[in-house]
């Protein structure tokens, strides 16, 4: 028997030096196949950040009930961690509920949490394995960032491979998008073609949600193989 929850999800990200803790971004990325959350779970068709739901008031109730909680009492117990910590939550009417805990970023949340970081992600990292995160100053892109999944019809089940990618070369040289391949391969004649499920992701900033909504989706449709597919309503709600 598990406790039912309900309510909106959220990706909160914080690093971790093995004492101090950094809020790093929110996200809501979104599991369904399709359309209106049907369909089968997959790996997740697309993401937006910050999340809708993240205020201040929301954000310091996960640092101080959450986060940081855990982190101090991994090092109390004698296993301090440092790294990305990812908690994936669920936003019920008594508040944030942890569903899910990971030592990594998300998939596809990444895509749309560090194209907004303006800081050197590079230095982050290192003060995250040599400490001082507490003096360490994050700055971001005052925009919101959405990503949209291109998959495989037929993904999260059986799906083709090899079909020949186009549009993707002319987009990543272009202004304001950006691509993030993951089931891509190069043929022998250089061909781009596809190589898994989701196939590719899309990234766009706005200054809000519906500019980088409608950027993502602008440059998705200039990407074009024979069973591609994806959800048309990701960051809509």
């Amino acid at each position: 028997m598990e406790e039912r929850i309900t309510g909106p999800e959220l990706s909160a990200f914080a690093l971790v030096d093995g004492k101090s803790v950094l809020w790093l971004a929110s996200a809501q990325d979104y599991k369904r196949a399709f359309d209106g959350d049907a369909g089968p779970n997959t790996g997740g068709m697309g993401a937006v950040s910050p999340s809708p739901h993240e205020t201040d008031v929301l954000r310091d109730q996960i640092m101080s009930t959450i986060i940081t909680p855990v982190a101090k009492g991994m090092a109390a117990e004698g296993c301090p961690y440092n790294g990305v910590l990812y908690a994936g939550l669920m936003l019920t009417e008594d508040g944030p509920k942890v569903i899910e805990f990971n030592c990594r970023f998300g998939d596809p949340e990444a895509q749309v949490v560090l194209p907004r970081l303006k800081s050197d992600f590079l230095s982050a990292a290192l003060t995250v394995v040599e400490g001082g995160l507490e003096n360490f100053d994050l700055r971001w892109i005052d925009q919101t960032a959405v990503t949209v999944v291109m998959a495989a019809d037929g993904y999260p089940g059986s799906y083709q491979k090899g079909q020949p990618i186009h549009g993707a070369d002319q987009l990543e040289t272009a202004d304001g998008s950006l691509i993030f391949h993951g089931g891509t391969a190069s043929a022998n004649d250089g061909q781009l073609i596809s190589a898994g499920g989701r196939v590719l992701a899309v990234t766009a900033l706005g200054n809000d949600r519906q500019l980088a909504r409608s950027e993502a989706y602008a440059a998705v449709k200039t990407i074009f193989w024979p069973d591609a597919m994806f959800r048309t309503d990701i960051a809509a709600d």
